[in-house]
C-alpha cells in the first residue's frame, strides 16, 4: 500500500473536497446520483446533481485516461470495473465523502466513466444485495459497500460470486469469514477525533481565559448517532483530546438513534446547549448540529467534511477517513493479481485520516500548531491515544480489559486489548471495539 501524506498541512485533499452540501431529508428508495462534470482538480467542493427516479440506476463518473501506457498496462485497466454501494447520497456528509474519494481515485488511476458505477441509497436490506447482484452481473470486480449494515448482504452475495471481489467499510465479519473474496477496511479516525478533541480544547481554555466561562462550566456536548464501538471510540478520543490541553473539562452525549436525521440531531444539539455545554461536537451526517450551533453562536467541530460556508463563524475544523489509499490498495491489487488483505486499517501515515483546515476565525490562536506538533506524535508512535494512565473508570486505572473482536450474536469478549499501558483500538481488527464509559463522559441516554 503507498502511503499518503496526511492531509494536516494539505488543503488540496478528499476532506476538503468533502464540504457539506446543503442537507435535505433523504429517502431510502435505492435512487443514484449520476456526476456529469468531470472531477475537479482544485480544492473547491466537488457539486452533485440529483435526479430521483422511480428505479436504481448507475451513476457514471467522468474523468480522463493517463497517456504513455504500454498495451498490456491499458488492457489490464480498461479491463477492470469497480462499483460503490452507498446508503445515502451527496447530501449525506458521510456518503459524499466516499463518492468525493472515489472520484479522486478514478482520476489518479486514469478509470474510464465505463469503469466506474456509483449506487446511492441503498438501504442495510435485501436492496443491497440486489444491488450487488447488478453490479456483479454487470461485470464489476470489485464491488464495495459503504455501511455496516450492509455487510450481511455483501457477504452472501461474495459467496454466490467467488471471482469478484467485495469490500465492505466499518464491517467486523471479514477476518473470522476468512473468504478470499470478502473484505472489511476502516481506519484509524479515533486519531482524527483526538486531534480535533485538541482544538476543542484549546478554544475551551481561550473561552475561561477571557472570562466566558469558568473551569467547571467547561462542558462539551456531543450528539451520536448510535451507542456503537465505533461512536462510543471517536467520541472518547475526542474527549481526551480536550482534556489533554483543557484537564476541567467534561462532556455529555446525547444519541439520536440515527445515523442521518437533520431534525432530530439539531434538536439534539439543542438540548445540550440549553443544558448548558458550551461546546458541541457530532458523530452525525447532516448539517443539524452545525446549524444549530450557528444559531446559537456556540463553537462546533464537524465530522466528515467542513462546514465553514455555512457555520463561518462556529465551525473549527473536522476530521475525516478518506478512502482513496483504500480505493488505490484494492484497484491496484485486482490489477496485479495480488491478494486482498481480510481486514484492512488506515492511518494518519497512509493519508486514511484527514484534518480539514482550522478556521483561523473561530478557533483559539496556535491550534494549528499544536495539532501539527500532536499528529507528528501519533505517526512516530510516540504517544497513544487510549493510553490508560490518562483516563479512569469508575475511578480506577484499566489494566486488563477483555473486548468482543471476533463478534458473535451475543457480544462475547473474546481479546485481551490492553497491553504496555494502552488500549489497543482497531489492532486485532480495523472496526472500533472500545465500548468503555469513562469517568468525565456521561451518556444521557443510549439507543442501539
Amino acid at each position: 500500500m503507498k502511503g499518503i501524506t496526511s492531509v494536516i498541512t494539505t488543503a488540496a485533499m478528499i476532506c476538503t473536497l468533502g464540504t457539506m452540501t446543503a442537507c435535505g431529508n433523504s429517502n431510502n428508495s435505492g435512487t443514484d446520483t449520476t456526476a456529469a462534470e468531470p472531477p475537479r482538480t482544485d480544492d473547491t467542493t466537488i457539486a452533485f446533481e440529483t435526479t430521483v427516479k422511480e428505479t436504481t440506476t448507475s451513476a457514471i463518473i467522468s474523468v480522463s485516461s493517463e497517456e504513455d501506457e504500454t498495451e498490456t498496462d491499458t488492457a489490464t485497466k480498461n479491463t477492470l470495473k469497480i462499483g460503490l454501494i452507498c446508503l445515502l447520497d451527496e447530501n449525506s456528509i458521510y456518503d459524499l465523502n466516499f463518492i468525493n474519494a472515489m472520484k479522486e481515485t478514478q482520476k489518479s488511476l486514469g478509470l474510464s466513466n465505463e469503469q466506474v458505477i456509483i449506487k446511492t441509497n441503498i438501504p442495510e436490506t435485501e436492496e443491497c444485495r440486489d444491488a450487488a447482484k447488478e453490479l456483479a452481473d454487470s461485470g464489476c470486480n470489485i464491488i464495495f459497500a459503504n455501511s455496516f449494515g450492509h455487510e450481511q448482504y455483501m457477504l452472501e452475495t461474495a459467496k454466490e460470486y467467488p471471482e469478484i471481489q467485495f469490500c465492505h467499510a466499518t464491517g467486523t465479519l471479514a477476518h473470522t469469514e476468512n473468504i478470499n473474496n470478502f473484505h472489511d477496511a476502516f481506519a484509524s479516525i479515533y486519531e482524527g477525533r483526538y486531534l480535533t478533541g485538541i482544538a476543542a480544547g484549546m478554544k475551551l481554555n481561550e473561552m475561561i481565559e477571557n472570562g466566558e466561562i469558568t473551569e467547571g462550566q467547561a462542558v462539551i456536548g456531543y450528539v451520536g448517532a448510535f451507542t456503537y464501538p465505533e461512536v462510543i471510540s471517536g467520541y472518547t478520543a475526542f474527549y481526551l483530546g480536550a482534556r489533554s490541553v483543557c484537564p476541567s473539562v467534561t462532556m455529555k452525549v446525547l444519541f439520536t438513534g440515527s445515523w442521518y436525521d437533520e431534525a432530530t440531531e439539531k434538536e439534539a444539539a439543542q438540548t445540550l446547549i440549553s443544558e448548558g455545554c458550551v461546546f458541541i461536537s457530532q458523530h452525525a451526517d447532516s448539517l443539524g448540529v452545525p446549524s444549530a450551533c450557528e444559531e446559537a453562536g456556540v463553537p462546533n467541530i464537524s465530522y466528515n467534511g467542513s462546514t465553514l460556508d455555512h457555520c463561518p463563524d462556529t465551525f473549527i475544523v473536522s476530521s475525516c477517513i478518506n478512502w482513496s489509499p483504500y480505493y488505490e490498495y484494492i484497484i491496484k491489487s485486482v490489477q496485479n493479481g495480488d491478494s486482498i488483505d481480510h481486514d484492512w486499517t488506515g492511518d494518519l501515515t497512509t493519508g486514511s485520516v484527514q484534518l480539514t483546515k482550522v478556521n483561523g476565525q473561530a478557533a483559539a490562536e496556535g491550534t494549528q500548531k499544536i495539532i501539527d506538533e500532536t499528529a507528528e506524535k501519533l505517526e512516530k508512535g510516540l504517544i497513544h491515544i487510549f493510553d490508560t494512565s490518562t483516563f479512569t473508570v469508575n475511578g480506577e486505572t484499566l489494566t486488563s480489559y477483555m473486548a468482543d473482536v471476533d463478534t458473535d450474536p451475543a457480544s462475547t469478549p473474546d481479546t485481551e486489548v490492553i497491553s504496555d499501558g494502552y488500549f489497543h483500538e482497531s489492532e486485532y481488527r480495523s472496526a472500533p471495539y472500545f465500548d468503555i464509559t469513562i469517568d468525565g463522559i456521561t451518556q444521557l441516554n443510549t439507543k442501539f
